[in-house]
């Protein structure tokens, strides 16, 4: 079972996150205005998840959003695009910069159309992660090991699958395009607070 620590409201006071930190969240749903954050998990890659349960109406987590924006640390998501925007409709923090490993397996696995964390884990990392608890009451006071071991080991390999795909991407000379991916997401993120989730603004 994975290991981890799980903490109220926010992260330890001296809770180093070194230069790269891995981040997912979940919440009550998946409908950004709708549904309210309930954990934010993290890991250095270490082997180890550091898990912050929020309390409904909470606005504020001092030590977690001073890492959330602070530019001299990488922050790692799969679908950053969600994680980015419910954090910031929660906190008022926009998180930058960030690595996004599902833009980036779209980028360079054009040979299939299964992008989800679990099928990138076996495929690339030869791991194999539970998906049981994906909807159950993440909003419940009292968090089950089961949860919490899922949360977990949605951050526990995201270093590790970040260098796989960083390899790919290299490889297929689309390093420059991923980046500039990752430059812009905050704000698209940004824009689906403000309202434009639904709509293609480049498109004619």
């Amino acid at each position: 079972m994975p290991t981890f620590d799980l903490y109220q409201t926010d992260l330890p006071d001296g809770f180093d996150p070194g230069p790269s930190v891995a981040i997912d969240c979940e919440a009550m749903g998946l409908v950004q205005r709708r549904d309210r954050l309930c954990l934010v998990q993290l890991s250095t890659g270490d082997g180890h998840a550091h898990l912050v349960q929020v309390a409904p109406g909470q606005t504020t987590a001092a030590n977690l959003t001073r890492i959330l924006a602070d530019p001299g640390i990488e922050k790692l998501f799969h679908f950053g695009r969600f994680d980015i925007g419910l954090l910031y409709q929660t906190f008022g923090v926009l998180t930058a910069p960030v690595w996004c490993t599902k833009i980036a397996s779209k980028l360079v696995r054009t040979y299939t159309d299964r992008h989800g964390l679990k099928y990138l884990l076996s495929e690339l990392l030869g791991i194999d992660i539970s998906k049981q608890q994906q909807t159950s009451d993440w909003g419940a006071e009292t968090l089950t090991d089961a949860q919490c071991a899922y949360a977990a080991s949605d951050v526990l390999y995201l270093h590790r699958l970040r260098a796989a795909l960083d390899a790919m991407l290299v490889r297929e000379g689309r390093g420059d395009l991923a980046q500039a991916c990752f430059d812009f997401l905050p704000h698209r993120a940004r824009l689906d607070a403000a309202g434009w989730a639904d709509q293609d603004i480049f498109a004619h």
